[in-house]
């Protein structure tokens, strides 16, 4: 990554916007907010080190094991699940499905296709926010957000483009062609509109059906087109980058710390409420200390302890960069609402692949932190008979947690009533 400072520090020049305060009328409207940020990896995690020996809360008759040491700050208040998943059959090609539990193969099966739980609470946010969803990561993007069409989100995968995205202002001129395009598209979907009755004239009761789901659609997207047309003269929040490149050498340390600064920041700033961070598979780890193979390799490690240690390093590398990210929203009060922001954001990690070592999608390796509720620590899902929980169990009691009230998501078979909001 080629980053020049006198570049960043360029547009700054003034002080840096506010965040929500509770003596502006902007904090009285946010108060009570709920954020969600969903931080994922390709592989999983090499469950001896990852999932506790015992069973309850941490510090009381649960340990943290290895992977998870960065978290004791914090033990109070995560939850790690053992046996739970999608119950699909094991092999690499299924791990798409971590947020949603669907193949995109099967999502027409189901009323929204295999949209994942990130996309749908950036739904239900809409518009207040100037960007519904923020999704970043390095190198490529690891497949696990879709949207409601059953298309991957785009993911950000460089730091500097993080940055021109989330706090670079567009010029008069970028402005000026933004208002156009949006005019233009707001002209076709009215010349859309027109149609409709012609076409229900000759059409059967269900395509009746389609065409009314269809409008429901397009009034959608025009209060989409609308909502973003409100943001194009409203300056962003300013964020200096350069402090985390200020050495010569780029490390995908640093590269991380940016992400998960300027992830932290739009949530302070309320530029977002919902975002994904991805650790990708083709990551190269070989700057972290005690590493020198491929992420992939190491999970194809034959149980040779030196390999693995260098894969548990990679992960709990995952883990600490991740604990810096909880201990700085913890570091922030939340405006007009008891807490700090960590209380008010819902923060998941996991994988949709349960380790790579064995190509498992069974027990994947699923972590809950802050967004207010009553932790567990480590807890078992499985039912007497030894049944795994469905995931989507867990993600129907965050929706509801966001307050989207539903009796089902995707393939859940219920909620995971045992994490309640305190």
């Amino acid at each position: 990554m080629n980053v020049k400072r006198r570049s960043f520090l360029k547009g700054i020049g003034g002080t840096l916007s506010l965040p929500l305060l509770e003596s502006t009328g902007a904090a009285e409207a946010a108060s009570g907010r709920t954020r969600f940020l969903v931080v994922g990896n390709p592989f999983g995690m090499h469950p001896d080190f990852f999932f506790p020996k015992q069973f309850g809360k941490f510090g009381e008759t649960a340990e943290l094991p290895t992977t998870l040491q960065s978290l004791e700050w914090v033990q109070d208040r995560i939850t790690v699940l053992s046996h739970t998943d999608h119950n699909m059959v094991s092999g690499h090609g299924r791990e798409i499905s971590f947020l949603s539990g669907v193949l995109p193969a099967d999502a027409a099966a189901f009323p929204e296709k295999n949209m994942s739980i990130d996309q749908l609470a950036a739904r239900q946010f809409g518009s207040g926010t100037r960007f519904p969803s923020v999704n970043a990561g390095l190198e490529g993007g690891i497949r696990m957000s879709w949207t409601a069409n059953g298309v991957e989100a785009t993911t950000i995968t460089d730091p500097q483009q993080l940055f021109d995205y989330l706090f670079l202002n567009l010029s008069e001129k970028e402005k000026q062609s933004r208002r156009d395009l949006l005019n233009r598209n707001g002209s076709l979907l009215d010349a859309v509109g027109d149609q409709f009755a012609a076409i229900k004239r000759n059409a059967t009761s269900a395509d009746h059906e389609r065409i009314d789901q269809f409008q429901t659609s397009v009034r959608e997207l025009e209060g989409v087109f609308s909502d973003r047309a409100n943001w194009i003269d409203k300056d962003k929040p300013e964020f200096d980058i350069s402090e985390h490149f200020a050495d010569s050498e780029v490390t995908i340390t640093n590269k991380y710390n940016a992400i998960f600064d300027m992830i932290a920041y739009a949530f302070e700033t309320d530029l977002t409420r919902v975002a994904t961070v991805a650790f990708p598979r083709e990551l190269n780890y070989t700057d972290v200390d005690g590493v020198g193979r491929s992420y992939h390799g190491c999970t194809h490690n034959g149980k040779m302890e030196n390999v693995t240690a260098e894969l548990v390093a990679i992960e709990s590398f995952q883990i600490a960069q991740m604990s810096r990210l909880l201990k700085r929203l913890d570091s922030i009060p939340e405006p007009n609402a008891d807490g700090s922001m960590l209380d008010h954001t819902v923060v998941l990690f996991g994988s949709g692949m349960g380790y790579g070592g064995t190509h498992s999608n069974r027990n994947l390796p699923i972590l809950v932190a802050g967004g207010g509720f009553r932790h567990l620590g480590h807890h078992d899902t499985a039912d007497e008979a030894g049944n795994h929980m469905p995931l989507c169990n867990l993600y129907l009691t965050l929706l509801q947690r966001f307050g989207i009230e539903r009796d089902q998501f995707n393939t859940s078979t219920g909620t995971f009533s045992e994490l309640s909001h305190a």
